[in-house]
């Protein structure tokens, strides 16, 4: 297994980082539609967005009122990050005086029995997605539903894939070696997951109408009539209040391999649950939830990061990665930046690229229990205590400072960087940035917002609503060309189109539907080598 500074030896020439530059990359952005005042609005997903179900940019997720704008994939970083402006804009002209709530956790709900779940009309796939929300409302609650967040996708270049290849032994035919090498992505990114937070969290303060009733552990402060912090918190967001789910502790899905990884799966989604069974998925004629697994589909798996492949229709993702493998990787570990009127800036991409390509390419052994409780609680410390001074992280089974280890990576991540760059210097500036965060952890953007909300005096909802009330001048103003603009209405409309043509097509029953899209169907892994 060749080291880091092997692989980058072998890359040190103009085909090499023409390859490395080869990157692809789409965003996934998620917000929650606000009145003025700052509440969550109630009403249905705008007909002027177009339809949620078939629209490929502008969807929703959990609710009505929880927008998700989808880009399609870039290798041009500037041109992906002007599409998700763009995306942004057309919304906020179309939303009335309705804004975008520019944080993670959630505005201020009233009953949470009001959330609207998301609605996808008659159609039987439209059902199937609605149903599924419904079940999620069951099992965890609307609450944690409506907590927006960013997803990355990332892929490597085939140029990339040759070369790595060629180095390789070529025990696994070229698509297997592909697979195999994203799940070595996975393991490293899951081993130094905890940079992210520590990085871009941008969730250590919530309103307290998020907690209500609920019983919780972390010792939170005040601020203002209504918020809670944690002092050296990154990522409420990730912590226990958020997208956890504990049946799902009990699944031990492995990624040392694609085959492990897709064997666990289709035995998470077929585990019986015993607490989600008490909740009855057809009562009284109605449906609850789309079974009493403690995976009702692939989706409800909460992972930081997936293997990810473009599915044909009517196919499950992992009958896509047993088709023909890991196409693509996504990273669902990421708040919404509130520092950027999209949630996400040009900085964050290129340290994401710099990280990524690093998982990638550092040898990735296979990992053990052992190793998997490193992961959980490395995670967990820097979620709740990732600025606190001299905080100690679990490295090979060592004791080692989060400054430390943070400097070893960055030294790391400046060789890559360079080779990168070449002539330029896009990514050794923004390395250069996020090294002010290591160096000091109010440069992080947890640390930047306490730093404002303490200065201030402020509520956390006071200074949410402030910037989502920047944002939307901002964006109103954004210039949208005719022929964008029109692009955007032809595409709401067609979407429309498109989804009354599915509910004139859906002959077959919702139960028969179900029945056949749950049929036992066996993953067979091609190209296995």
């Amino acid at each position: 297994m060749n080291s880091f500074n092997e692989v980058i030896g072998l890359l040190n020439d103009e085909q090499g980082r023409k390859a490395l530059q080869g990157m692809q990359r789409g965003i996934e952005r998620e917000a929650l539609r606000i009145e003025s005042n700052g509440h969550l609005a109630m009403d249905k997903h705008p007909k002027r967005l177009g339809s949620a179900l078939t629209h490929s940019r502008i969807t929703t997720d959990y609710s009505e009122s929880l927008l998700e704008f989808i880009t399609p994939v870039y290798q041009d970083i500037d041109a992906l990050l002007t599409d998700l402006t763009q995306t942004h804009a057309f919304t906020l002209r179309n939303i009335g005086a309705q804004q975008l709530w520019p944080v993670s956790m959630p505005c201020y709900v009233g009953d949470v029995a009001d959330i609207p779940i998301a609605d996808y009309g008659s159609s039987n796939n439209g059902q199937m997605k609605r149903l599924y929300r419904k079940g999620l409302t069951y099992r965890y609650g609307a609450q944690m539903q409506i907590i927006s967040g960013v997803h990355f996708n990332f892929s490597v270049s085939e140029s990339l894939w040759d070369r790595l290849y060629e180095a390789s032994d070529k025990s696994l035919s070229r698509c297997a070696f592909q697979s195999e090498s994203y799940f070595g992505l996975i393991r490293n990114y899951r081993r130094l997951v905890w940079v992210l937070p520590y990085l871009f969290g941008a969730s250590p303060a919530l309103c307290s109408s998020f907690i209500k009733d609920r019983e919780t552990s972390l010792p939170f402060q005040k601020l203002g009539k209504g918020s809670l912090y944690l002092p050296y918190a990154t990522s409420l967001r990730m912590s226990d209040l958020g997208y956890t789910n504990k049946e799902q502790e009990r699944l031990n899905i492995s990624y040392n391999s694609l085959a492990e990884y897709l064997t666990g799966v289709k035995a998470a989604i077929k585990m019986p649950s015993a607490q989600f069974e008490a909740i009855g998925v057809k009562v009284d004629g109605e449906y609850r939830q789309l079974n009493a697994n403690v995976l009702q589909i692939e989706n409800e798996f909460y992972s930081p990061i997936r293997a990810k492949r473009v599915t044909l229709s009517g196919e499950k993702p992992s009958e896509a990665l047993a088709r023909a493998g890991v196409e693509y990787i996504e990273v669902r570990a990421l708040d919404v930046n509130p520092f950027s009127p999209v949630g996400i800036d040009e900085q964050q991409v290129r340290l994401l690229d710099l990280f990524l390509l690093h998982c990638l390419l550092s040898p990735s052994p296979k990992t053990c229990e052992q190793d998997e409780k490193a992961i959980s609680s490395n995670l967990n410390a820097v979620i709740v205590e990732g600025r606190k001074p001299g905080l100690q992280l679990n490295r090979h089974g060592e004791s080692v400072d989060i400054h430390t280890w943070l400097t070893e990576l960055f030294d790391q991540f400046a060789v890559l960087a360079k080779l990168l760059d070449g002539e330029q210097s896009d990514y050794q500036d923004a390395l250069a940035h996020w090294q002010l965060a290591v160096d000091d952890p109010e440069q992080t953007l947890s640390g930047k917002i306490m730093a404002e909300l303490t200065s201030q005096q402020i509520d956390h909802s006071t200074w949410v609503k402030g910037l989502a009330k920047q944002y939307s001048q901002q964006l109103m103003e954004y210039p949208l060309t005719a022929e964008t603009e029109a692009n955007y209405r032809d595409a709401a409309e067609v979407s429309l189109q498109e989804q009354a043509q599915l509910e004139a097509d859906s002959v077959l029953s919702f139960e028969a539907f179900l029945n056949d899209y749950f049929a036992d169907k066996p993953l067979e892994v091609e190209q296995v080598g």
